[in-house]
């Protein structure tokens, strides 16, 4: 595999130079800003604090893919959004369902055949193009959410106000392309700060569900 490879996927970029997505890039400050505003509200939630750090490097991948948008940098991209969708779903597991931590992380495992079956599936039935990779999410957080409804309402209703936010966020990633004749900056910079909200809210919402448990415990 050629990892300098050029990637052109974005309505924005018309040329290899490295500041040739500028809104692309800046708002990654969304992922930043997010990590950090959570980062400050987590104190003493260990688990939260992990996920802000995730979140941090989130951001900073984006902004080197879509600077430099090469295939290494897509990598870079990629790769901490796959891992605070696994640390999530592990926190969920563990603190919210109510697995001990072998059973939490067996669960979690279980996102790999999920995405693997539904992916194409999402890519058969609707018009997402690649953003059929992350539409998967949204449902299986809507799944929890109501899995969990009557054990931890507040922490379900988190859970989709969540989804509800990254469909919309979706939506914005899937017509980048489509209109990007007549709107040549594009939407994709939508995904990043949409993607920013929804994150921080996620940590906020498990960060909740643990003081919650804590005060209890007390």
């Amino acid at each position: 595999m050629d990892w300098t490879r050029a990637v052109d996927g974005y309505c924005e970029r018309m040329g290899p130079e490295y500041w040739a997505e500028p809104v692309n890039a800046v708002t990654n400050l969304a992922f930043l800003i997010a990590a950090f505003v959570m980062w400050r509200r987590s104190r003493g939630v260990m688990m939260a604090r992990l996920l802000c750090i995730i979140l941090g490097a989130i951001g900073a991948g984006s902004f080197l893919f879509h600077t430099h948008a090469q295939v290494w940098a897509g990598l870079a991209d990629v790769m901490p959004i796959a891992l605070f969708i696994l640390a999530y779903l592990f926190a969920v597991n563990r603190d919210a369902v109510g697995l001990s931590t072998k059973g939490a992380l067996a669960v979690t495992a279980l996102f790999f055949p999920y995405a693997a079956v539904m992916v194409p599936v999402f890519a058969a039935v609707f018009w997402l193009g690649s953003s059929a990779a992350y539409a998967p999410v949204p449902l299986l957080i809507l799944i929890y959410a109501g899995f969990l409804r009557n054990k931890h309402p507040e922490f379900a209703r988190g859970m989709a106000v969540g989804a509800v936010i990254l469909l919309m966020s979706l939506f914005f990633r899937t017509v980048d392309e489509p209109l990007c004749q007549g709107f040549p900056l594009g939407t994709h910079f939508m995904w990043h700060v949409l993607n920013g909200v929804m994150l921080g809210w996620m940590i906020e919402v498990y960060r909740r569900l643990r003081l919650g448990k804590d005060a209890v415990a007390r």
